[in-house]
């Protein structure tokens, strides 16, 4: 993957200056260490940086088509590059170059703004029509890619990360206190706001088009959604024969997948738990690669959480040599500063830490390419909150709605100041079944306890469940369970675990990680099939995966239990807490931020020195302090430091020289 960046004139009349391309750029160093590229016309300005992994050669961007008059700029992999290639030469296409890159211009002849479409694979592209006085933008289906966009002085600026866009010069960082409150609600980002005002990002599966006017007249921009994901309607779900042809579907889809993940000009690696998910990926992509991928694990330390033996049992039996790296809690806090500056975000997960190191050491070892077994779990039911929900549904008797009943005394057990038509109406606004809607609400409670009464006037009645990117009229058609995949893709997958543990903390040291379980086909099928292929009973979860993965390894190891990779916040942040997180939870830095009340803060924090007897309860505790301390240190590092005594972040260079003056 690589790094991407530019800039449009949206009144069609200035020439962006190279010197702020360039600066944008080298904010993106990091993603595109081995080769830059620009592109300067009539107000357009492009820059790439590249991590070359498929045509090395001459793979360099910008890439154009045969006239010189369609450019591109291009972050990802397309994995259906060969076909698609042999067949847009069959129309009389002309292919310069070995790069994937090049198939944008070409489609975009055939198919214009329809273009995303026709892409399978992970992906977020800027494209020029100088002609005819259009860009188009898009990211690919699940948002594997990221893209984000502000608008300063009459230019749309947009950048692979948000560091990029700070970096021009023209976009000064302040603070949206809507887009903050994600943060405190759902972990992270799964709508277009982001914690900096004036910044969002392109959705998953959408696209932006923009048409530059005539004689100085204002650029159309128009954003909208391409694709998103779709189940049949409750009772129409497809049904395999049987076992036997239900595993030999979902093999033929799996190893296409993976197969088309395993082509690059450079060495594959796979990253590994001790779970069945990155087993099955590491067996089927060392089978299908002829010799055992090297892999590479995280041990960390804790009761309950260290994989690192199930790990090797796996690599032994598949015969990989496998890196074991420590995520003790001491490596994770020094880290964890790191985690947020490459988000550009508050991440409350200080797991971020862990893949932090273990993306820092693939790229010591010399790789640059890893996959993963992310995705497995949205796409077959892999969490504990699929099998809670069902749980809790079976007790909805006739005319005794007990499984109601139930979750409310969970939320009033585990988030006793959520009000209960909060509760409720965050149920309504997430499509009114989705699992993973009862964890975020007992989560967002932590705001009553911790915000600021002046924080709370900036808020208002903001919603931040009414903003969620979700297709709610098709979910009331689905089955319950297909509702709770649907809204675990939008929110958790997309907002979280592919932005600050995917893309952000494996681009930070230059490696691009590659996902099987998101492919395409491999998704519509997984939705195709009946949800008891997915969650069998109330224990049997990722049911068709675990039967096929008998097939590649030992039953114990495709029988392995669920274990969401994680460290724990409380032993990094508050046992012993660094430095930085003292000075960030003091109560002058609290009240310089203005975001969190001081006296509330405190309370909490003395609370983490009691004897719990719910450990729900405490661990609601400690992931809102962890909250809190991700936003303090965000803000550190953005808004103005003199929060603690790490650096604040700056651009990589100086400032550009200054821009034209606009006149409108």
């Amino acid at each position: 993957m690589c790094g991407i960046a530019g800039m449009v004139d949206l009144m069609g009349q200035r020439v962006p200056p190279r010197p702020v391309l360039e600066q944008m750029a080298a904010a993106l160093y990091h993603r595109g260490p081995d080769e830059e590229g620009y592109f300067v016309g009539p107000a357009i300005g492009l820059a790439a940086r590249r991590l070359s992994i498929v045509g090395l050669a001459d793979g360099q961007q910008p890439i154009f088509n045969e006239s010189g008059q369609v450019v591109t700029i291009f972050n990802g992999e397309l994995y259906d590059d060969a076909d698609t290639r042999a067949a847009l030469e069959a129309k009389g296409h002309r292919f310069r170059t070995h790069t994937d890159t090049e198939l944008l211009v070409h489609l975009w002849e055939e198919h214009g703004p329809e273009l995303p479409l026709h892409l399978r694979g992970q992906f977020a592209f800027a494209l020029a029509d100088l002609e005819r006085r259009t860009v188009l933008f898009a990211r690919d289906r699940v948002g594997i890619c990221p893209l984000y966009f502000a608008e300063a002085d009459g230019w749309l600026l947009f950048a692979s990360e948000i560091k990029a866009i700070l970096a021009s010069g023209l976009h000064l960082a302040e603070l949206d206190p809507q887009g903050l409150d994600h943060v405190l609600t759902f972990f992270a980002f799964p709508t277009e706001r982001t914690p900096f005002r004036g910044i969002e990002m392109l959705l998953p599966g959408w696209r932006q088009r923009v048409v530059l006017g005539q004689e100085g007249t204002r650029a159309q921009v128009r954003r909208e959604r391409y694709w998103d994901f779709n189940f049949p309607d409750r009772g129409s779900e497809r049904e395999p024969a049987g076992l036997s042809q239900a595993i030999d579907e979902f093999a033929g889809q799996f190893d296409r997948a993976v197969r088309r993940r395993l082509r690059a000009d450079v060495p594959v690696v796979s990253y590994l738990s001790g779970g069945v998910d990155s087993a099955t990926v590491l067996a089927a992509a060392s089978r299908l690669h002829g010799r055992p991928l090297p892999a590479f694990t995280v041990r960390i330390p804790a009761a309950g959480l260290d994989e690192s033996a199930a790990a090797q049992r796996i690599a032994d039996q598949v015969g990989s040599p496998l890196t074991v790296i420590s995520g003790d809690s001491e490596s994770l806090a020094e880290m964890y500063p790191k985690v947020i500056l490459a988000a550009d975000t508050p991440v409350t997960d200080v797991t971020g830490g862990a893949l932090h190191r273990l993306a820092a050491e693939v790229h010591r070892q010399g790789f640059k390419v890893a996959l993963t077994g992310e995705g497995a779990d949205e796409a077959l039911a892999g969490y504990a909150w699929f099998r809670g929900r069902k749980a809790i549904d079976l007790l909805d008797l006739p005319g005794l709605p007990l499984g109601r009943m139930t979750r409310r005394l969970l939320a009033r057990v585990m988030a006793p100041t959520l009000p209960l038509q909060r509760f409720l109406r965050n149920h309504e606004l997430s499509g009114g079944n989705a699992a993973l809607t009862g964890l975020y609400s007992m989560y967002s409670s932590v705001r009553d306890r911790l915000y600021s009464a002046d924080h709370w006037d900036r808020l208002g009645s903001y919603e931040a469940f009414s903003e969620l990117p979700l297709d709610r009229d098709q979910m009331r058609r689905w089955h319950p369970l297909n509702q709770s995949l649907y809204f675990t893709y939008k929110t958790l997958l997309a907002g979280l675990l592919l932005q600050a543990r995917g893309d952000r903390a494996a681009m930070a040291h230059s490696v691009e990680t590659r996902y099987p379980f998101l492919d395409e086909d491999l998704i519509d099928w997984c939705a195709s099939i009946h949800p008891r292929w997915k969650l069998r009973g109330l224990t049997r979860n990722k049911y068709i995966l675990r039967s096929y993965a008998r097939t590649l390894l030992p039953a114990a190891m495709a029988r392995q239990p669920k274990a969401m990779f994680r460290a724990p916040s409380g032993p990094t942040l508050f046992s012993q807490p660094p430095a930085y997180v003292r000075q960030l939870l003091a109560p002058e830095s609290l009240r310089r931020t203005g975001l969190f009340d001081p006296e509330r803060v405190q309370a909490e924090l003395a609370s983490l020195q009691q004897r719990w007897r719910l450990s729900g309860r405490r661990l609601n505790v400690e992931m809102g302090l962890a909250g809190v301390v991700a936003t303090q240190l965000w803000h550190h590092l953005y808004l103005g430091g003199g929060l603690c005594d790490l650096p604040e972040w700056s651009p990589p260079t100086a400032r550009p020289a200054p821009l034209p003056a606009s006149d409108h």
